[in-house]
């Protein structure tokens, strides 16, 4: 699976994103990096189909459907929600799990 240092079910992850209008699902943070252990979450960056960006309630419920699926805490944000000084780097490092 690359550099992610944790299994995660592909198929589960497509049913996941086809559901919820995710165009693009990719991981970021720790998960790629040597320094991720078991207290560690799992960052997930999304982008959403256009016309379908969920408010802030239905994205704490895909947190935690996605942290089920992955069987550890996931942290979801979208490339809005990222910083103007990192977003750039976090985008071109990301590494993508599901694209439409």
């Amino acid at each position: 699976m690359g550099k992610a240092h944790i299994d995660i079910p592909k198929d589960k992850i497509t049913e996941f994103c086809r559901r919820n209008h995710i165009r693009k699902l990719s991981l970021f943070g720790s998960v790629l990096r040597n320094d991720f252990d078991q207290e560690s979450d799992v960052d997930v960056l999304v982008e959403f189909e256009e016309g379908h960006v969920p408010g802030l309630i239905t994205l704490s419920g895909f947190e935690i459907e996605l942290s089920e699926i992955i069987g550890r805490k996931a942290d979801l944000r979208t490339p809005e929600d990222l910083s103007r000084h990192f977003r750039k780097d976090v985008v071109e490092s990301a590494e993508t799990l599901y694209a439409a």
